[in-house]
């Protein structure tokens, strides 16, 4: 199947591609600012999809808008009807099409063409009438705010707010790619003459940009945000995409003493916090337990033992624990516990406890095993 994608460098197109690629599409035919009329020609001659993303949305003067969408899309539409291929076409529309301005008009008159090339062949056309895109592989500083925002935020630079409560309707990339894919297998999401992508978000701009800021405070925090929301499962993947390349990494906070060390890794509000622990050989740590904080324990590397007394028994309970075989360990309330590193390495344990530390009610209470 030979898919002509338009507007193979932008945005969308990007992300298109690298999805049908991933999925084992193989006859991908990119069409750019580049190829000339006459590769297009050839191009569209052999083409049995078209997905036709490109388009002028910031021009020089408002008559490059027709000259861009309009004229652009009637050439293409010409051509599939002169060689008589009946190949089906997406187009990307915009939620501007709506509106009285120039851009909307250029947007409008090109779904017009398509809609014609419908009528006079019976071909299945796509319109979406996309509004605001985000996600990876976006130009900053160009016509998408949260690019914007997400770039100059992750590089303390500054970014301009006029009016906080502007509501913007955001779809995400990945819901985009997934919906175009279906179009291309015939299942599109269709409303009336138009398509639709499903999930669209409704947000205000001040909300965006604090939830923007508070995914660069959440390294320095070690906090993850809560990914039961769509929206900010989509934002904080977006806001990770534009981190500087030398900026991948971040310390974290050892605790070291002769025994080993205590590093917090995550912290969530909802699921508790992660740690690693090292343990040096020998060293034991622990010999206290909790009345309602209760925590996991995973060893990693190394060998040791977790013991247990229900603290008005005598009788201890151990569990043997090597990062050899991987098996967690749960540290139930009521119970005092301890490890012990019994191996001649260091041993790397992962826990996890329910709650964030609150050192105002430490819930901790220390007694031998």
């Amino acid at each position: 199947m030979s898919i002509v994608i338009t507007g193979a460098n932008g945005f969308i197109g990007k992300n298109l591609i690298a999805h049908l690629k991933a999925h084992n599409y193989e006859n991908i035919v990119e069409v750019t600012r580049e190829t000339t009329e006459k590769e297009l020609t050839a191009i569209l001659k052999k083409a049995e999809f078209v997905f036709h993303l490109a388009g002028i949305n910031r021009p020089i003067n408002e008559a490059e808008f027709m000259a861009g969408n309009r004229d652009f899309t009637a050439k293409i539409i010409d051509t599939l009807k002169e060689y008589n291929t009946n190949c089906p076409i997406l187009v990307t529309s915009s939620t501007q099409a709506e509106n009285e301005n120039p851009y909307g008009a250029s947007k409008r008159a090109s779904e017009d063409v398509v809609f014609s090339y419908k009528n006079e062949t019976g071909t299945d056309v796509y319109i979406y009438r996309l509004p605001n895109v985000f996600g990876k592989w976006c130009k900053p500083n160009y016509n998408s705010a949260i690019a914007t925002f997400c770039h100059n935020i992750s590089r303390d630079l500054e970014i301009t707010v006029n009016d906080p409560s502007v509501v913007l309707n955001l779809v995400y990339i990945d819901d985009v790619i997934e919906e175009f894919t279906k179009a291309l297998t015939g299942h599109s999401n269709q409303v009336n003459e138009l398509c639709e992508i499903p999930q669209v978000y409704t947000k205000q701009l001040g909300e965006i940009v604090e939830l923007i800021y508070s995914f660069k405070s959440s390294r320095e925090e070690r906090a993850i945000p809560t990914m039961t929301e769509p929206f900010t499962k989509a934002l904080y993947s977006t806001y990770l995409s534009y981190l500087p390349e030398d900026q991948f990494s971040y310390p974290l906070k050892m605790n070291v003493d002769n025994r080993g060390s205590f590093t917090e890794f995550i912290r969530t509000a909802d699921r508790g916090q992660v740690s690693i622990n090292i343990s040096k050989p020998g060293i034991t740590k622990g010999n206290h337990w909790h009345h309602t904080k209760n925590e996991k324990f995973l060893v990693v590397s190394g060998q040791g033992v977790i013991r247990f007394r229900k603290i008005e028994s005598e009788e201890v309970i151990e569990y043997f624990v090597s990062g050899e075989k991987l098996e967690v360990v749960d540290i139930p309330v009521g119970y005092t516990h301890n490890i012990e590193n019994l191996g001649d390495t260091d041993m790397v344990t992962v826990m996890w406890v329910n709650e964030i530390f609150d050192p105002e009610r430490p819930d901790t209470m220390f007694l031998e095993v």
